[in-house]
């Protein structure tokens, strides 16, 4: 009987231990990292693909005329970019970090689009009778854009034959090209590309 007590002892330690095991290594962790990171868990776009591309675009951009007159920043439209690829991919975040950034190089001044709408609702605020006439915005005053700016994301999926192997590769590729197109004369004055290859192997086999 002793024994039997023991081996029961022995087992109930066991399955204890190996609960507390299988628990500790399903806790959730979290970690602080820095934007400037690179992390990628696949091959799949992410928002260091984003900072990526919008910092090259951008660099490209203000080398080039209009953008690279000096003191002269001209006025700018920006439009969503294109989605054409398969997933799911909010793009108003290229565009809002293009804006951000040309804005904090001092390149050039934007039309707030978005806004538009608000714009209206406080200029008819203002001339409701609300307001000083002193202090109110003058009618028909708003700054037209000279240029705009629009663009197109695209993305090719290549997968690896299924063959005898352990892992399967997949080949990602990620394209944005944007352009800057005079308003005033329809021409593009300028476009770029920047691109992003990327390489998974994932096994057969996993969790």
């Amino acid at each position: 009987m002793k024994v039997k007590h023991h081996i029961f002892i022995i087992g109930a330690l066991f399955a204890g231990i190996t609960a507390a095991v299988a628990l500790s290594g399903c806790r959730a962790t979290t970690r602080d990292i820095s934007p400037d990171e690179s992390i990628h868990y696949d091959e799949a776009y992410d928002f260091s693909d984003k900072k990526k591309i919008v910092n090259d675009l951008v660099d490209s951009l203000v080398q080039k005329s209009p953008l690279s007159r000096g003191e002269a920043r001209p006025v700018v439209i920006i439009y969503d970019v294109a989605n054409r690829t398969s997933e799911h991919i909010s793009t108003s975040g290229i565009t809002d970090d293009i804006r951000s950034e040309l804005l904090s190089r001092g390149t050039a001044r934007f039309v707030n689009r978005r806004q538009r709408s608000s714009i209206q609702k406080e200029l008819e605020y203002q001339y409701g009778g609300n307001v000083e006439p002193a202090t109110r915005v003058e009618m028909a005053r708003q700054v037209g854009a000279e240029y705009m700016i629009t663009g197109t994301l695209r993305s090719i999926r290549k997968r690896q034959p299924r063959q005898a192997r352990l892992k399967r590769k997949t080949l990602q590729y990620y394209s944005l090209t944007l352009e800057l197109t005079s308003l005033e004369t329809g021409l593009i004055e300028w476009s770029d590309s920047a691109e992003i290859a990327r390489e998974a192997a994932k096994p057969f086999i996993g969790w």
